[in-house]
């Protein structure tokens, strides 16, 4: 009875499998998906210019938001996706011959990605990793400097300095894969690296310029329409 019963359940998760293969994933399919995404900016910074000290220098540290997309299959294994989500808000803090003095300020960042991405496997594939690559336009703003800023730049409490980023074009490549669920669910993992660069410019008259390239992890369940 127990290995009738063992049977029986080994084929109905075989069954399920199969099913859900046989649906998702397919030319034509939309998935909308809603998860989770941190991006840790992998900063090299060149020096404030002057007048500064030699080796003034910023880092931008990693952040995390709630995220989203869209996915259309063009076909069963070319797919156009358009990652969503909200601003992050990352912590500038100084870094070479200022690295002890904490937090400059903060600054909002929204990414905004195009990614073609191709599938391995075929439309029924339970699992299916894949390969991504597209453009990133990173979007800053809002920023915020902090007293440890002026302190450093001359800045006083009547005149503080303050602080703003360039927004950039840059190119993203992808890595990830998803597990079908259900024939309409369906869940994605994937790691992406940005290449980007950005200008950031003080009230004083200052600019440092820094590539950020940052890398980010993002989970996701999506749902087939």
């Amino acid at each position: 009875m127990k290995t009738k019963l063992f049977t029986g359940a080994v084929a109905a998760v075989a069954a399920l499998v199969a099913n859900s293969g046989a649906f998702a994933q397919s030319a034509g399919s939309v998935v909308v998906y809603g998860g989770a995404v941190q991006i840790k900016p992998q900063v090299e910074s060149g020096d404030l210019t002057a007048p500064s000290l030699a080796g003034t220098k910023v880092d931008v540290k990693k952040a995390s938001q709630f995220s989203g997309g869209i996915t259309y299959y063009w076909t069963d294994n070319i797919s156009i996706d358009l990652p969503l989500a909200l601003p992050f808000k990352h912590d500038v803090v100084g870094a070479g011959a200022i690295e002890g003095v904490g937090k400059l300020g903060t600054v909002k960042s929204l990414p905004i990605t195009l990614l073609a991405q191709y599938r391995f496997g075929d439309a029924g594939s339970t699992f299916r990793p894949y390969v991504g690559a597209g453009l990133s336009y990173g979007y800053f703003f809002k920023p915020r400097a902090t007293t440890a800023l002026s302190g450093i730049t001359g800045g006083t409490v009547g005149n503080p300095t303050t602080l703003s980023m360039k927004s950039r074009l840059g190119t993203t490549l992808e890595l990830g894969g998803a597990v079908n669920l259900t024939k309409d669910w369906s869940a994605s993992l994937s790691v992406t690296k940005t290449f980007i660069k950005t200008t950031g410019s003080l009230s004083t008259g200052q600019t440092i310029e820094a590539t950020l390239d940052p890398v980010s992890i993002k989970f996701g369940i999506g749902y087939r329409f």
